[in-house]
């Protein structure tokens, strides 16, 4: 098992973003922290809500949000995370 636990995913609008649903679940159910994005194509495939649900966490759709900008919550996505 790796040492790193806490993962960035990323899901973009493309076929395979319904596969992201299962490796969420999967890789909490292995112990990993899964801090989900979703591109605005993504939207297609999966909803927010749904990998919100498996993930645990709320799923940030906008890279530049005004709420997470206050703390530069673009940086912190990469700082708090161990894999993307």
């Amino acid at each position: 098992m790796l040492h790193k636990n806490k993962i960035l995913l990323i899901v973009s609008g493309g076929i395979a973003a319904y596969k992201s649903l299962e490796l969420v679940r999967l890789l909490k159910s292995n112990g990993f922290q899964i801090f989900p994005v979703m591109t605005a194509s993504a939207n297609n495939f999966v909803t927010p809500l749904s990998l919100s649900v498996l993930a645990g966490e709320k799923v940030l759709e906008k890279l530049y949000d005004l709420d997470s900008e206050m703390n530069f919550g673009h940086l912190e996505l990469s700082r708090n995370s161990d894999l993307v």
